[in-house]
């Protein structure tokens, strides 16, 4: 199935989904917040389909503004929401590719430790409500 995204809808994908692994990583601040990250980007790096293509890119627009928590989360949460708009009008396959994607990604940040601490439960509860608002 071929998708036709503007530069700008790549740019949400892709500040959507770095964005929850960065929501994550700050979540575990006092964890180990270095091996969320990577275990987060790993896991989107191995996207397949138009997503995996998108995430795989090499740019610098992705935009992950934000002094806390709080205003990283007040730009990634609505971004998470606007990719599943985005695709769901685009692509219905794709938003469940992406969906997936970003929740696979979240799960391996969440479980560098084992189980996941309840901050980052959390931080995983938001970011799902946020894909499923759409």
């Amino acid at each position: 199935m071929s998708i036709t995204l503007t530069d700008q809808d790549k740019s949400t994908l892709r500040t959507a989904a770095y964005g929850a692994i960065s929501l994550m990583s700050a979540a575990d601040a006092a964890g180990r917040p270095h091996k969320v990250a990577t275990h987060g980007s790993i896991a989107l790096s191995s996207a397949t389909g138009a997503i995996g293509h998108v995430l795989a890119a090499k740019t610098k627009d992705i935009n992950l503004d934000g002094k806390s928590v709080a205003e990283l989360a007040d730009h990634v949460l609505p971004a998470l929401t606007a990719a599943m708009t985005l695709l769901k009008q685009q692509a219905p396959a794709e938003a469940g590719n992406f969906r997936n994607t970003v929740l696979v990604a979240v799960e391996a940040a969440a479980r560098t430790q084992g189980s996941p601490s309840p901050t980052l439960a959390d931080m995983t509860r938001k970011i799902t409500e946020a894909l499923d608002a759409a």
